[in-house]
């Protein structure tokens, strides 16, 4: 395979360049990749090669358009590269050296003595990633029909955009560059040049002291996985909870889950001044007025993600941007008629399931002149830490801002049997009901699989589908599934008043 040059800018998010990266490159990246000639017209240019504009592109070709797909830097985006695919590795990797040193203690199983490997980690992840890299490389899209493009896109016109000089004319195109980490303006952190999720998975070596900046999803996760492998873990947060978007009771049990695999958890702090001093970090903070500092070996920022918007062309293209990204109406369509934006870069929602339906909603209305809404979709996501936490529709707060009354029902996971023989019942399922009816309008689930649980729920919120449907539903036993039909009896059993009982025991009276 052709050797990566040494002075490419992406150099450095390849790292180790071993034969998994190779192959990784050889499939997103091709080094001697040919650009096609580009057609005299195409019905949809998509700029951008993450998810959104790898559905996007393949959606319109599948149905006959004639595509070119513009990518700077990896197909695949951030998912693929360093988003989804080599987080979740880790998280597994993470949960299987947990649960292999709870095993003695929690199913009488064998003690476990000794370190693991890391670098082996971190192989198999590179491994998994270049594996699963075919589905989005750039040789299956040319098999699709999609005229694939490896290089600098600016639009030119409101009509065109240029790719490392050639032209490529459109009816209409799709931007779809993404999102990068944000960087937050502390005194000397850039300087420090801390990991992000671009670089955090180019380690080879766990760091002794970690440090992570930001208590939100991707901060806890990492926090949480990095303190399994055995690194000692500061994780830092000016709010004064892990998660803030959830309800502060499904936040507290990640943070004892966090606390209990080891975390030294720093909320309510403000960070003033960060600073390299060889091979170690300096932090310095502050809480309720008390000065105190805390030195780490790497030092990773977590606190969200900025759109790329800049360097597209987009004054020439007629397209408005802000600081949120590149404006667009419900429709998905920039102030250019002819030009959508999806995905990261237009979307407040930066989920690879969300990148995703916004693209197929783009299709339709940039080629078939169609009326789909993005408001209309109902945004499932999920908090991949241990015990996760997934969550869909209204939170109560949300309902209370919107004027909605609504009704609430919890239910302990000390409640289903399966939670029980595996000795996880951290957690619960939290339902909001539209008031004086059945239909599910949010729900909140924490639980080893919450993830994987959310879907029948999502499905209710999306089709307003009630809770007597569910539980009319045989559902499988033992699962922690189980949960939710349980709810839904719960929730059945309120209709028993005291005024239909006594109904209830008159007529069983009558015909005894």
């Amino acid at each position: 395979m052709t050797q990566l040059p040494l002075d490419s800018e992406f150099a450095d998010l390849l790292e180790p360049f071993d034969l998994h990266n190779q192959e990784l490159l050889s499939q997103v990246h091709p080094p001697e990749w040919v650009n096609p000639e580009p057609a005299d017209r195409y019905h949809l240019v998509v700029l951008g090669g993450g998810t959104a504009g790898l559905v996007s592109a393949a959606g319109a070709a599948g149905l006959g358009a004639r595509v070119a797909l513009v990518e700077r830097r990896f197909l695949g985006g951030d998912c693929l590269n360093y988003g989804c695919v080599p987080s979740k590795a880790l998280i597994s990797a993470s949960r299987a050296w947990n649960q292999a040193r709870n095993a003695a203690e929690a199913f009488s199983g064998p003690a476990t003595t000794g370190d693991g490997d890391f670098g082996e980690v971190m192989a198999r992840m590179r491994r998994l990633r270049a594996k699963i890299s075919h589905h989005d490389s750039a040789e299956r899209f040319r098999g699709l029909g999609v005229d694939v493009f490896i290089g600098n896109g600016e639009f030119v016109a409101t009509d065109a955009l240029e790719v490392d000089g050639k032209r490529l004319a459109f009816r209409r195109a799709v931007i779809a560059t993404g999102a990068r980490p944000m960087m937050l303006p502390i005194p000397g952190l850039a300087e420090a040049e801390p990991l992000t999720n671009e670089t955090v998975f180019t380690l080879t070596e766990l760091p002794p002291r970690l440090g992570v900046i930001g208590a939100g999803p991707i901060g806890c996760e990492l926090a949480q996985s990095f303190a399994r492998f055995g690194s000692r873990v500061s994780l830092f947060d000016i709010a004064p909870q892990v998660l803030i978007r959830e309800d502060a009771d499904a936040a507290r049990i990640i943070q004892d889950r966090l606390i209990a695999d080891g975390v030294d958890l720093q909320l309510g702090v403000n960070i003033g001044n960060v600073q390299r001093q060889g091979s170690e970090t300096l932090l310095d903070l502050e809480k309720d007025g008390a000065a105190s500092r805390i030195t780490v070996d790497q030092l990773l920022v977590a606190v969200g993600r900025v759109p790329n918007s800049e360097g597209l062309g987009l004054d020439p293209a007629g397209v408005e941007a802000s600081k949120h990204g590149v404006t667009v109406n419900d429709r998905l369509c920039t102030s250019n008629p002819r030009i959508f934006a999806v995905g990261d870069v237009a979307s407040r929602y930066k989920f690879t399931h969300m990148a995703d339906a916004l693209a197929r909603i783009a299709i339709q209305n940039a080629l078939f002149f169609g009326r789909k809404r993005a408001s209309d979709l109902v945004v499932p996501w999920c908090t991949y830490t241990d015990p996760e936490i997934a969550h869909v529709g209204l939170y109560a707060g949300d309902a209370e801002k919107a004027g909605l009354e609504i009704e609430s029902l919890t239910l302990s996971l000390e409640e289903v049997d399966r939670s029980l023989l595996e000795g996880s019942t951290e957690g619960f399922l939290r339902l909001h009901v539209r008031k004086g009816k059945d239909e599910i309008v949010g729900a909140t689930l924490v639980a080893d699989h919450a993830g994987d649980m959310l879907g029948e729920l999502a499905l209710a919120v999306t089709h307003k589908m009630g809770l007597g449907k569910i539980a009319s539903t045989i559902h499988p036993y033992p699962t922690q599934a189980e949960v939710i039909k349980k709810a839904a009896d719960a929730w059945q059993r309120r209709k028993l008043t005291p005024i239909v009982q006594r109904v209830f025991e008159l007529f069983f009276r009558l015909f005894r």
